[in-house]
């Protein structure tokens, strides 16, 4: 089987800016949305083993997490930031999962 990923560089650019405006109209406050738009993006151009992978994560599951993650990185000076990012792929990818799906040509 084949892995394969089928996005494209102004798919990517378009998401990238509508991450961006979404991002600098709320403050930063929408970022659990962007983060969720842009992996939903992704894995709805990836392919493994010929299998599409689906991310039903969003941005109000997320919401909770990321509010929660940041005062722990506020309460103990930067140091739970370290563990943020680990955090964020645990979460991204419990809601990751495969489609039934043939891999494109």
């Amino acid at each position: 089987m084949e892995s394969k990923f089928t996005g494209g560089l102004l798919g990517l650019i378009g998401i990238s800016i509508l991450m961006w405006l979404l991002c600098f109209i709320t403050l930063g406050l929408g970022a659990p949305w962007a983060l969720c738009m842009k992996e939903r993006w992704t894995a709805s151009h990836t392919y493994i083993d010929g299998q599409k992978l689906r991310f039903d994560g969003t941005g109000m599951q997320l919401f909770g997490n990321y509010i929660k993650w940041l005062l722990l990185t506020l309460i103990t000076f930067g140091i739970y930031g370290f563990w943020m990012g680990i955090k964020m792929k645990q979460w991204t990818v419990k809601h990751t999962h495969f489609e039934t799906g043939k891999l494109p040509e």
